[in-house]
């Protein structure tokens, strides 16, 4: 999103840390300006001109993501807050609270991550004229990430148990990336079983094995 605002000041260097606050940009190198007229001191005051600067600055993609699922959340007259900060990885996080929000998980997630795939769409749309770094948008409802990451933590260490003890590998139901890494990570922790990846990208699976020197049952 480009922002443009016309600024006066008594000198170009005031007009610029003026665009600068007004723009809300962090410094001046990231705002693009264009002076328009230089300052003139005219006699005793008496035709006295400010100088005049043209600014611009391209505000950072998480907000093009913002404006999206506000939109999106309007238009499907759902009524919530959508607050933005920052993330736990470097990642912007954009938060959905309300009445009715619930409805945009969808089965184990699946609707919200497609909604977190739209909105990181939104974020680094490339516009000619601009340039923009990449950012990485997580979209989270009423802290559904992290109740879901204990579950497959759980579920991980129930299944890895049951390998252990009957020494038979098992496979899970197909997970999404993010999921499927939960599960590897929680595996790693837990001695005697290892991971791997199977199937497809749409239909990958996670199978925890024995990995203790003993033959799996198949």
């Amino acid at each position: 999103m480009k922002k443009e605002i016309t600024v006066t000041a008594k000198t170009v260097e005031e007009a610029v840390i003026k665009a600068v606050e007004e723009l809300g940009a962090p410094s001046a190198d990231k705002i693009v300006y264009t002076v328009v007229e230089e300052p003139k001191k005219g006699f005793l005051g008496i035709g006295a001109v400010n100088a005049k600067i043209e600014a611009s600055y391209t505000v950072g993609g998480e907000y093009e993501a913002l404006d999206f699922i506000n939109k999106l959340l309007s238009d499907m007259e759902i009524n919530a807050d959508v607050t933005l900060g920052d993330g736990n990885n470097d990642d912007k996080l954009i938060n959905i609270a309300g009445e009715g929000a619930s409805i945009l998980i969808g089965h184990h997630g699946d609707t919200l991550d497609s909604l977190q795939y739209l909105a990181n769409l939104a974020a680094n749309k490339k516009e000619e004229g601009t340039k923009r770094e990449y950012v990485k948008i997580t979209v989270d409802i009423e802290g559904y990430r992290a109740k879901r990451e204990e579950t497959l933590r759980a579920l991980a260490r129930r299944k890895a148990e049951a390998v252990i003890r009957y020494k038979k590998s098992v496979m899970l139901e197909p997970m999404s990336p993010y999921e499927r890494r939960i599960i590897h990570s929680e595996i790693q922790n837990m001695e005697g079983v290892g991971t791997n990846s199977i199937g497809s990208e749409s239909n990958r699976k996670v199978v925890i094995y024995l990995d203790d020197g003993a033959k799996p049952k198949k």
